[in-house]
């Protein structure tokens, strides 16, 4: 399946995040995310890149179809949500750019799109100045009862791109989890390279 990447700013951006909506809701329902997604937690978590000038979406297209998107902003824009986890770190949020998410339906996967999306996305982060990129993954416990037992983190992955985990740099975000009545607040690591 060939499929074709484009680099999404501006418009083309904001058009896009109702599929990427749709991406993240299909996507992380599987382990370890486990989300019980929703368009209106879709709709207030995806603000950020509406009103970031520097955000940036990596689509992954189908014909015209949209089956993976990898998005990133500068980590000051989500300064809210991350101060707290940089604290204690020589490390300025104003420094750093963040690759949020990467999502790709399971049929498209193995093709390198993963470090397509890292690439393009990197590249974004260093014409604008950025000296180092960031990203989080989900913590779950080993004894996890949903965790798959063909789960393969994606750790060694990460750490071919130069990516290291951050000592001490834990976030918490909450969503609704698959069987859960409601949001809980969920550990998530972040990891760093220098550009």
């Amino acid at each position: 399946m060939a499929l074709q990447l484009a680099v999404l700013t501006d418009q083309a951006l904001v058009a896009a995040l109702p599929d990427v909506a749709r991406l993240r809701i299909e996507v992380f329902r599987a382990f370890p995310y486990l989300y019980d997604g929703d368009l209106a937690y879709e709709q207030a978590y995806l603000q950020s890149y509406r009103d970031s000038d520097r955000a940036i979406v990596v689509g992954a297209f189908d014909a015209d179809r949209l089956v993976g998107a990898a998005t990133g902003a500068p980590l000051a824009d989500h300064a809210e949500d991350f101060a707290a986890a940089f604290a204690g770190h020589d490390i300025g949020l104003e420094d750093v750019f963040y690759c949020a998410e990467s999502v790709l339906l399971p049929q498209y996967r193995g093709q390198g799109l993963g470090h397509s999306f890292f690439d393009l996305r990197e590249a974004h982060a260093r014409q604008l100045g950025f000296r180092k990129a960031a990203f989080c993954s989900v913590l779950r416990p080993q004894t996890h009862p949903q965790r798959p037992l063909d789960y393969a983190a994606l750790d060694p992955f990460w750490h071919k791109r130069g990516y290291a985990p951050l000592q001490g740099a834990v976030a918490h975000f909450s969503w609704k989890d698959l069987g859960e009545a409601a949001e809980s607040s969920k550990p998530l690591q972040f990891w760093i390279r220098d550009l």
